[in-house]
């Protein structure tokens, strides 16, 4: 992880990149004065609470269905820690450290509002962790998105008292206790409110639709290219998506789709050597190639819509009771996940349906009724060779399992808590699938971009536009050219790679200027 400098929290809202760069940059955080302030003065009001005779839920009560316990004053500090331990518990995998940085950020944020009631050197103490790399240990199950991600911030509430396990700065798994002594940080004794504090918040949601979003607008300019790249692999038109056919249609995200592919196949020999109707006698391609920048522009507007739903969970405090700024303290429902789980589950679907066209437009190249003119599976020898058969196996298995995932956790509720929370949003269940749906989209895109290179590289004499050129060029920097057939999963994990890093765009980009 690489360092990326020091992100200012306060009571304002974070940006999409000052997540990206705590999450995936490892870039530290700081407090702002205001921040410090604005905790500080609801501090003040969650002790006057706590001092009052009249119980207050979460500041002298137990939990949940357990909430109608006044507990005595000797024994708050233990329910803080009973709250925190009873609440840690997750099960099965890690879940990988860019994520438990983005909720541990914006657990953060919330606290920074001064809307938590929690105290400055614990809020302190959580902006230390971050910015010494220790990374909890939080597992894939424990949360259902309601009463916010219980288990995995109450995995780092749970550090922040000096228990449980890291992976330090270098990535060991370590106790807690042991990391924070190395990075000079005290272990914290929580106080009235605090525990619920740190536990009660959509963060790990939040995080990783933010993650999602950073994701899926790179890997939508890459479906583009592979788009373009299969269009002009197959002798197909770009006719189709010149933009006063467009605009009959003014779904914003079609036009940059299609815009995108234009600039992309600019200057093409192979599209120049059907362009005369004599040498083309195909009326219309199929749909995989003529309606790309229709799907791969409404999964544009699904992602600006997922974002637009992400940036008002930014300038959100959440957290239940709430500390208003008249210093009322009042119980809410804030924490419930259905704004977050819906969109998470709709970029599933959208991910899933952008694979199963890229994955249609590789399995024209591979059939010689439909490829136009290229040898079977693109094979050397075909018979004795299989060429890239096996590749559209593997996207296939990919849409294949994708399609699972598309199918919505939110539709989803299983009640807890004795029936007190009777209905829950299952958003967490919803990002952790939807991860795996950007992990397949982003291999089946590099496949079918793999694919067209080699039909590309076929077509020669004849030239492609500079744009895809320079992605078949990058390829070969890794993966030779069309040959005899070769151990073909190393170069499928290099094509994945140059697509994950953003290579494959940034040398489209350096030909065709910044893709939309």
């Amino acid at each position: 992880m690489r360092d990326n400098g020091v992100v200012n929290v306060g009571p304002e809202p974070l940006s999409f990149t000052d997540v990206i760069r705590v999450a995936r940059g490892g870039a530290a955080v700081q407090l702002t004065q205001d921040a410090v302030a604005a905790i500080a003065a609801a501090r003040q009001r969650v002790e006057e609470l706590a001092e009052s005779p009249v119980p207050h839920y979460g500041i002298s009560t137990g939990f949940g269905a357990l909430a109608t316990r006044h507990i005595d004053p000797a024994l708050r500090a233990q329910l803080q820690r009973s709250l925190v331990r009873s609440h840690a518990a997750g099960s099965g995998p890690e879940v990988e450290t860019e994520v438990v940085r983005a909720l541990m950020l914006l657990r953060l944020h919330t606290l920074a509002t001064g809307h938590t009631g929690v105290r400055p050197t614990t809020a302190k103490a959580l902006a230390g962790l971050i910015s010494a790399g220790i990374t909890p240990v939080v597992h894939e199950y424990g949360s259902l998105g309601c009463s916010g991600d219980l288990a995995p911030l109450a995995h780092v509430a749970l550090t922040l008292m000096g228990e449980g396990v890291v992976r330090d700065k270098s990535g060991n798994v370590v106790p807690a206790a042991e990391a924070l002594k190395q990075a000079g940080i005290e272990p914290v004794e929580l106080a009235a409110k605090e525990g619920l504090a740190l536990i009660n918040g959509t963060d790990g949601m939040l995080g990783m639709l933010i993650l999602a979003i950073d994701d899926l607008t790179r890997l939508l300019k890459t479906a583009d290219i592979g788009a373009a790249m299969s269009v002009e692999a197959l002798l197909g038109t770009d006719r189709v998506f010149a933009p006063e056919l467009q605009a009959l249609r003014p779904h914003p995200g079609q036009a940059l789709a299609a815009a995108n592919m234009v600039k992309i196949l600019a200057g093409s020999g192979i599209m120049a050597s059907h362009r005369d109707p004599a040498a083309c006698t195909r009326v219309q391609d199929a749909y995989s190639l003529r309606c790309a920048p229709q799907v791969a522009g409404a999964a544009r507007d699904t992602v600006a819509h997922a974002a637009q739903v992400a940036s008002r969970e930014l300038a959100s405090a959440v957290d239940n009771p709430a500390v208003l700024d008249d210093g009322r303290v009042e119980s809410n429902g804030n924490f419930h996940g259905a704004p977050l789980a819906y969109v998470l589950d709709f970029l599933a679907i959208v991910a899933a349906d952008v694979a199963s066209m890229a994955e249609r437009r590789t399995d024209r190249f591979l059939d010689v009724a439909r490829n136009h003119g290229l040898p079977a599976f693109l094979a050397d020898d075909p018979g004795v060779d299989s060429g890239h058969m096996i590749a559209q196996y593997t996207q296939a298995a990919i849409v294949s399992e994708m399609k699972r995932l598309a199918v919505p956790a939110s539709v989803d509720s299983i009640p807890s808590s004795a029936m007190q929370e009777d209905h829950v949003s299952m958003g967490w269940n919803a990002a952790r699938k939807l991860r795996r749906s950007v992990d397949g989209l982003t291999r089946v895109l590099a496949i079918e971009i793999l694919t067209a290179a080699r039909a590309i590289d076929l077509r020669a004499p004849l030239d492609p536009a500079p744009a895809t050129g320079a992605v078949v060029r990058l390829l070969r920097d890794s993966v030779p050219g069309p040959g005899t057939d070769r151990f073909l999963a190393p170069e499928i994990e290099a094509a994945v790679r140059l697509v994950a890093d953003g290579s494959v765009v940034a040398a489209v980009e350096a030909v065709t200027g910044p893709l939309a």
